[in-house]
């Protein structure tokens, strides 16, 4: 599989043992994931087969939809083999390889999540609040609390605010608000 310029990876790929006829090729980023040739080349492989690409960065420019489209070949049976970097999954050493990509992988998701909860964190603490706006203002809320606490329904008090009944239900849900438990006789 290459992209274009293709001259040295067709030379490359094809002293390597590669069919000309089973050579596939895009020009789009090796970025996307949404490629016809790389999605025809995929489509094509069967168990038994092998994947053979010049280079790493040819497959797929981003560690984890590189390990993702190597694990689903890993799955249906298919080898892979990258020619510049002497990776090979039917090796134990590219076996091995394959192996530290993915803990990287995994160790790269783990960090952006900490950053993520670091920036929320700080955020939070200067005053910053995430998320969707609530969509009843605290005041309306406190007389639709009120008014259901004091018996009405909460049709009537959808009807009253002009508040949908579904919008009402989640926002009592999200406060905790819970109907007033009526005394029985």
């Amino acid at each position: 599989f290459a992209t274009e310029p293709v001259d040295l990876q067709r030379d490359a790929l094809t002293a390597a043992g590669v069919d000309q006829r089973h050579l596939y090729s895009d020009k789009a980023s090796g970025a996307r994931d949404d490629r016809a040739g790389l999605k025809a080349c995929l489509d094509y492989m069967n168990a038994g087969d092998t994947l053979v690409v010049w280079k790493l960065d040819r497959l797929g420019r981003s560690l984890p939809h590189l390990l993702a489209i190597v694990t689903d070949l890993k799955e249906r049976g298919i080898a892979f083999r990258s020619l510049t970097e002497q990776m090979d999954t039917t090796t134990p050493h590219g076996e091995l390889l394959f192996s530290l990509f993915g803990a990287l992988a995994q160790y790269e998701r783990a960090l952006t999540r900490e950053r993520i909860m670091a920036g929320l964190a700080a955020a939070k603490r200067r005053g910053r609040q995430g998320g969707r706006p609530p969509t009843i203002a605290a005041e309306k809320m406190q007389l639709i609390v009120a008014a259901l606490s004091n018996g009405a329904s909460k049709a009537s008090v959808s009807r009253t605010f002009s508040v949908p009944r579904s919008t009402l239900t989640d926002t009592l849900e999200r406060i905790g608000w819970s109907a007033p438990v009526k005394d029985t006789p």
